[in-house]
């Protein structure tokens, strides 16, 4: 498979009063092309500030990315200029965000929305245009496309909407889509058929998908690999079925046991990971998560692990990764 997407020692950090917030360190991965990798951890592990640093969304005061790389087709975008990394954004890197009634604006009706990305980044006429809002809308499964792309976001429920959000965000046929936690404000029934959805069209079109969530039951079903993520850092990356037989981090694992199988009784409680994440500012001396792990050691206090490669095609931060496979 090419590589589509490098990111290499990405770091951002926010400078605020109270002190410089560590949102993302030192953090790295590749997208291939047509290719799924999901990135999963708990709320304010730095998710989303990865996302919005490779599109250069970073609000800048206070945030700053402050060292690495975002390699796309050879080139860096965060030494790109301005104009160029506009021209880019919605056009070959698109984005679905989190919450669609916030994301799409209430005063425009759909129609304008949709066209104007085409007319902007493709040059083509407003009627040509409105023609492709049309079929997009009718390949995200919106009923009756040709009225309702006049309609405004309030007349259409969650799951509509953010239907409307991916048909926004592929249009200019991107070759990379990323997915920020694009089914969390949706009832569990429209969740299954907006993943459905993403994957229908991936399978279509063979954009390659960056899907960020926080549920590793989406990315069990959507994702070729995943990287986790912990306090800015991440703490573990494999293929998605290596991962969840043999997680080699205690976060991980963590994660993994308190998801509901399906496979268990009912009876069996779910395992909460204790404590809570670290703050952002002040962190604990050495591993991050050594105040929540239970594999613990006096070394996991002092120094903090890098990512390390573990096994094939696997990488860890954690000193006693080899207990987890032994246990």
């Amino acid at each position: 498979m090419k590589q589509i997407l490098e990111v290499k020692n990405l770091t951002t950090y926010f400078h605020t009063d109270e002190g410089t917030v560590h949102a993302v360190e030192d953090v790295s991965f590749m997208l291939n092309e047509g290719e799924t990798l999901g990135i999963v951890g708990e709320s304010g592990c730095g998710k989303s500030v990865t996302a919005l640093s490779i599109l250069r969304l970073i609000p800048m005061p206070p945030g700053k990315i402050e060292s690495g790389e975002i390699i796309f087709d050879g080139r860096n975008l965060i030494h790109m200029p301005e104009e160029e990394i506009r021209r880019l954004r919605g056009n070959r890197v698109a984005m679905i965000f989190q919450d669609p009634m916030t994301s799409l604006n209430p005063f425009l009706r759909i129609s304008r929305q949709l066209t104007e990305p085409l007319e902007v980044h493709k040059g083509i006429t407003h009627r040509e245009a409105l023609k492709r809002a049309i079929d997009m809308l009718a390949l995200v499964e919106i009923p009756s496309p040709a009225r309702r792309i006049y309609d405004y976001p309030h007349q259409f429920s969650g799951g509509m909407r953010q239907r409307v959000m991916i048909a926004m965000a592929l249009i200019c046929e991107p070759r990379i889509l990323i997915a920020d936690e694009p089914t969390t404000a949706l009832d569990v029934t429209i969740q299954a058929q907006i993943l459905d959805l993403l994957k229908k069209i991936q399978a279509e079109t063979g954009t390659a998908v960056l899907l960020i969530t926080h549920d590793l039951g989406i990315v069990a079903g959507m994702c070729d690999r995943i990287v986790v993520m912990y306090a800015g850092r991440i703490v573990e990356s494999a293929a998605t079925e290596t991962l969840f037989g043999q997680p080699l981090h205690p976060y991980t694992l963590g994660l993994l046991r308190s998801l509901p199988r399906l496979d268990q009784s009912k009876k069996e409680r779910l395992t909460p990971i204790e404590g809570l994440p670290p703050d952002l500012i002040h962190f604990p001396s050495g591993c991050h998560y050594s105040p929540r792990c239970e594999l613990v050691v006096s070394r996991c206090r002092e120094e903090a692990p890098p990512l390390m490669k573990a096994a094939a095609g696997r990488m860890s931060a954690c000193w006693r990764w080899d207990d987890l496979v032994a246990g």
